[in-house]
């Protein structure tokens, strides 16, 4: 007989110890904590680098006083009892100082996800993380999906979800709401999609 519980497959303390022993040990290897299941997420290619390096210079243009900090660890969830490692994560300069691997995501305004070609990307791109991240609180996110070749914003997160959510194809602007506030001309991306 099995039993199926709520509860996750470990604690939060102990998925961090097992995050620290793999990334010393497995090149490359990225875990996540989300909903109380380890993911693993792809090691980006070099398409995925340059997308997250042309919103960064995009981000620094409009908002120099924030930066896109990249693959920075963030308490996320249900009463942050999740890990995630987003693409980028739009807030302050300073707003990690003298944090240690996890940080407190309250200062994020928007974070930032581009797809990988992986079978899990579904699940936690497109499912998982909208939900985490609304929980948290995260004013926007942006997910950027090189397979389906669109641009989506989610935004006003209720604590359960985000409320608005807009999409578009590669090619057409969209607006980054309030907090963040640029609007994004997505032309450059059909560059960077096989």
């Amino acid at each position: 007989m099995t039993v199926m519980t709520d509860r996750p497959h470990m604690t939060t303390e102990d998925f961090e110890a097992v995050a620290r022993i793999a990334a010393r040990e497995v090149e490359g290897l990225r875990l996540e904590f989300i909903d109380g299941v380890i993911r693993s997420k792809a090691v980006p290619d070099g398409d995925h680098d340059r997308i997250v390096l042309w919103l960064a210079r995009i981000c620094m243009q409009h908002r120099p006083e924030l930066w896109l900090h990249v693959e920075r660890g963030l308490a996320i969830g249900d009463y942050r009892s999740g890990r995630a490692r987003p693409d980028g994560s739009f807030a302050p300069d300073d707003a990690f100082v003298g944090q240690g691997e996890w940080a407190d995501p309250a200062p994020v305004l928007m974070v930032v996800e581009v797809t990988s070609y992986d079978t899990d990307t579904d699940r936690r791109d497109r499912v998982e993380k909208p939900l985490a991240y609304a929980q948290t609180g995260i004013p926007v996110y942006l997910l950027i999906d090189r397979e389906a070749g669109d641009v989506i914003v989610f935004s006003e997160p209720d604590g359960r979800r985000y409320v608005s959510t807009r999409t578009v194809a590669f090619g057409k602007d969209i607006e980054l709401p309030d907090p963040v506030g640029i609007t994004l001309q997505t032309e450059a991306l059909k560059n960077w999609v096989r």
